[in-house]
């Protein structure tokens, strides 16, 4: 995850935030650079968070509640792209037998949800999204 990335979703653009937002962002950063990053020369090493640990701190920061009943899928890579998922079958299947109304899901997986059973798709609203900064918006409900 780069610091441009902490910095627009934070809205710290700057590089000047608040106290709370340079820390979180430093605390990111410092998470995804214990599970990731380069290793011995040019080698790569994958690593991401789940984005809705990423939501989870913007909410924190924004002091705004995410929305109720909703399932957030996909991670969130060191450089700040959004992985999708192999399926959304299984997961939207879950989420709609423990009471999940709405599904925030990568852009990426739009064609994977024509796969998704009738019941599901009547049970669980699908909202797309295509970075961390929308997904967080439409987790919280902001504009």
């Amino acid at each position: 995850m780069s610091k441009n990335v902490v910095a627009q979703a934070f809205g710290t653009n700057s590089g000047r935030g608040s106290i709370l937002e340079v820390t979180l962002g430093v605390a990111l950063l410092g998470l995804a650079g214990c599970t990731s990053g380069r290793a011995f020369g040019n080698n790569r090493v994958e690593g991401e968070i789940g984005l809705g640990f990423f939501i989870a701190a913007f909410s924190a920061l924004k002091k705004a509640p995410p929305s109720a009943a909703m399932l957030v899928l996909g991670d969130l890579s060191v450089q700040g792209n959004i992985k999708g998922l192999r399926s959304l079958v299984e997961p939207l299947q879950l989420a709609m037998d423990n009471g999940a109304k709405r599904a925030l899901i990568p852009i990426e997986n739009k064609r994977s949800f024509l796969e998704v059973t009738g019941d599901v798709v009547e049970h669980v609203d699908p909202i797309f999204f295509g970075d961390p900064k929308t997904a967080a918006f439409k987790a919280l409900g902001l504009n």
